[in-house]
């Protein structure tokens, strides 16, 4: 079973500093047939105007991936990490137990553009924990590069690891550009198109656009333009 999100129809809040889209219910956005997917819990993409930003808050037994489009991301949090983002990096923060960040755009005339997104944990009461790895666009070109999967799994490699059940794949796509990835038929997957337009399983993608796939076997790829596009392989 295939099921087409279109961007439109996302939730969406303009704070003025910060105007975002919310792919699941989220803040005061609530849509009950939107509560998650799998234990894809949250994909936000939001865009923080220019010297604003998240001001310190708290989370809990969460994961949380951030992954930047376009500008940069300045990450502080009270376990004593503080990084910039850039696009082609990504970044985990396990929440755990409780953790305090802030997140903030320092430039004075640049949009940071952003996805966060959150995995439920495979446990709660986890220890905090951040990781975060850069990724070359070649290695993502034409292809799908795993860059997180979970903590211990086989093929985890140099990716970022995760204390959930879920992998993330990310790819660049134009033209004749083509890949296929096998899932496993009894698991979720998601497959949200960051930027461009993307043909995967006969559905032309939109930037924004999704597809929430229970049950099926495999992904196509391909007939790109400015293609940037995430593939989950979640639990159900």
């Amino acid at each position: 079973m295939i099921t087409l999100h279109k961007s439109a129809h996302r939730g969406q809040a303009d704070h003025g500093w910060l105007k975002s889209f919310h792919s699941f219910s989220f803040a005061d956005y609530h849509d009950p047939a939107r509560m998650g997917w799998g234990n894809l819990r949250v994909i936000n993409e939001d865009r923080i105007a220019p010297g604003t930003g998240f001001g310190t808050h708290g989370h809990r037994d969460m994961e949380i991936v951030s992954y930047v489009l376009e500008g940069e991301l300045a990450h502080r949090d009270s376990i004593g990490n503080g990084e910039a983002i850039r696009p082609g990096e990504v970044q985990r923060m396990t929440a755990g137990t409780g953790v305090r960040h802030s997140e903030f755009n320092h430039a004075p005339d640049a949009t940071t553009h952003f996805l966060q997104i959150w995995l439920l944990p495979s446990r709660a009461g986890l220890a905090p924990g951040y990781e975060q790895r850069q990724f070359a666009a070649e290695d993502k070109r034409g292809r799908l590069r795993l860059v997180a999967a979970p903590e211990g799994s086989a093929d985890v490699g140099d990716a970022v690891t995760l204390h959930a059940d879920a992998r993330l794949w990310v790819g660049l796509f134009d033209g004749d550009e083509r890949a296929e990835l096998a899932l496993p038929p009894a698991r979720k997957a998601y497959v949200f198109l960051a930027r461009g337009t993307l043909n995967v399983n006969g559905h032309v993608l939109q930037a924004g656009d999704a597809l929430a796939l229970d049950r099926e076997t495999a992904l196509t790829l391909g007939q790109g333009d400015a293609a940037e596009v995430l593939v989950f392989d979640l639990a159900p």
